[in-house]
């Protein structure tokens, strides 16, 4: 099978899981009210470890980045590493750091509602969707994230983490009404599908954070 027949098959199961699975989905779920972002550089081990790391505060939900180290593959954290965490910084207007470094942005001036949902795994990818209704003409950018969900305690970790695993940016330009994009994302080698969910949020063309929306997934879903 064509590398784009997988991914249409993928797409195309996921969808179909998603009329059926709407518990892996942001429905029914409270929107966080500000993003708390944690840059790790890959070299630094001890940062992944440290009980210091900053908690998310009430209403906030946290996203873990692995930013690619000086030690390329050598790094201790480099399989989990992603340019992806480079593209994020350059849009906060941050720099790399050489250990770690942290970002709260509050959602301001809600811009209507946000959806995201997710599929099952399906040969190495997972069809995951966004999609916004009102809030204003726009132009937006809809960010979608896979994230790993370690508890505290996993791979050495004393948080929970939200590890970003794959990135999705959705450019939307002025128009009013609903927006909808559905797209497969790879899942990296390494990376648990059990854990698996989507983090979205959009942000208006001055980099304001105007709606957040992440998934969660009925328990007996996860065990299917």
């Amino acid at each position: 099978m064509s590398r784009t027949a997988l991914l249409a098959a993928a797409l195309a199961a996921a969808a179909a899981a998603q009329a059926q699975q709407t518990s892996c989905s942001s429905d029914e779920q409270p929107a966080p009210v500000a993003l708390l972002e944690r840059f790790i550089n890959a070299d630094c081990e001890a940062c992944w470890q440290a009980e210091q790391a900053p908690r998310p505060r009430a209403g906030e939900l946290a996203l873990d980045w692995i930013v690619p180290g000086a030690r390329g593959e050598d790094a201790p954290l480099s399989a989990a590493a992603s340019s992806d965490a480079l593209e994020r910084l350059q849009a906060l207007g941050r720099r790399a750091p050489a250990q770690l470094a942290s970002v709260r942005t509050a959602r301001q001036q809600a811009a209507g509602s946000l959806r995201v949902a997710h599929g099952p795994a399906f040969n190495g990818y997972v069809g995951t969707s966004i999609q916004s209704l009102g809030g204003g003409p726009g132009p937006f950018t809809g960010w979608l994230a896979l994230v790993e969900t370690l508890p505290a305690g996993a791979e050495g970790s004393p948080v929970e983490r939200n590890l970003v695993r794959n990135l999705l940016q959705v450019p939307w330009p002025a128009a009013p009404g609903r927006r909808f994009e559905a797209r497969p994302m790879s899942i990296p080698e390494g990376a648990h599908p059990e854990r698996l969910r989507v983090v979205g949020w959009l942000q208006d063309s001055r980099g304001r954070i105007r709606a957040i929306s992440e998934s969660r997934c009925d328990p007996q879903e996860q065990r299917r």
